[in-house]
């Protein structure tokens, strides 16, 4: 596994994670994850972080502070010590941490930027949702996700928009469930988007962590940015 170091300091590091690939195991598959690539790379870091229980099964996540989805692209941070894993975990439960993502979503939208403030529980259907709005079960936690347009591509097969997006709290798959819940799912998303059309070419999910921004041990700010994949280079031509 190839991966690109965008930032790197005696406690941080932040990569450019590819789409498709892991973070962490989640128990039922034995695919390679980003734990695996930086265990091997950074051993002394193999003890780092927590564990979480996953259907009673003790997952590890070495170096794990913070994820993204399987298929979203983008900056993730990594840490490799103990002590840089609770100075950014405070950073990210204190909404410090700033993240700036860029999406491409099914439809022409009408406002030009806007906030969707919508608390997220869990879906009753599919225990790998979530959902907002009518239906949403269990604890409902605040959500909020900012979006501006950056381009509206209309046409006879499809219309979609390109947006930045910019989340304020960090729920699980809060942007994916937030756009559905304003009916501009994000383009080839396999769970919130199934089987709606998409441009031509693009077969990914259409979601990417283009930066984000925080305080290194020392005090001192620091942005990391991920350059924009090709399949979204190639669409938004």
């Amino acid at each position: 596994m190839k991966i690109k170091i965008l930032y790197e300091d005696k406690d941080i590091l932040a990569i450019d994670k590819p789409s498709g690939i892991s973070v962490h195991p989640d128990g039922r598959t034995k695919e390679i994850t980003i734990s695996d690539w930086f265990v091997k790379n950074y051993p002394k870091a193999k003890n780092v972080g927590e564990s979480i229980f996953v259907d009673g099964k003790e997952i590890k996540r070495p170096g794990i502070v913070h994820r993204l989805d399987k298929e979203t692209s983008g900056v993730l941070l990594l840490v490799k010590n103990q002590k840089a894993y609770e100075f950014l975990k405070n950073q990210f439960k204190s909404r410090e941490i700033k993240k700036v993502y860029n999406a491409v979503v099914l439809g022409s939208m009408k406002d030009d930027r806007g906030t969707i403030r919508k608390s997220i529980g869990r879906s009753g259907n599919d225990f790998r949702k979530r959902l907002a709005g009518r239906g949403a079960r269990g604890e409902l936690r605040e959500a909020v996700t900012e979006y501006t347009v950056l381009k509206r591509f209309e046409n006879k097969k499809i219309n979609f928009s390109y947006l930045e997006v910019r989340p304020k709290t960090g729920r699980t798959h809060q942007i994916r469930v937030h756009m559905k819940f304003i009916n501009h799912p994000v383009i080839n998303d396999p769970l919130y988007n199934q089987n709606q059309p998409h441009p031509k070419d693009f077969e990914r999910l259409g979601l990417h962590a283009k930066s984000i921004e925080f305080k290194d041990l020392k005090g001192k700010i620091v942005k990391v940015e991920s350059s924009l994949p090709k399949e979204f280079e190639k669409v938004l031509k």
